[in-house]
């Protein structure tokens, strides 16, 4: 299941710089949009990871 969310970006002197809306404590930058985006993906599932541990499992449910 993939989630869609906004990202707020700008280009700075160098990069490209970024944030998610929902979350905007989650920054980062590319030196394409591309990367950005591929970078605020991995800046996310850092966040959304953070605490778990190496064996975990995952299911689906409905909310």
């Amino acid at each position: 299941m993939k989630t869609k969310m906004a990202m707020i970006y700008w280009k700075g002197e160098k990069f490209w710089l970024g944030k998610l809306f929902a979350h905007p404590e989650i920054m980062t930058q590319g030196e394409t949009l591309s990367e950005l985006e591929e970078n605020i993906k991995d800046a996310y599932l850092l966040m959304a990871m953070d605490n778990v541990p190496e064996q975990y499992r995952m299911k689906e449910v409905a909310v």
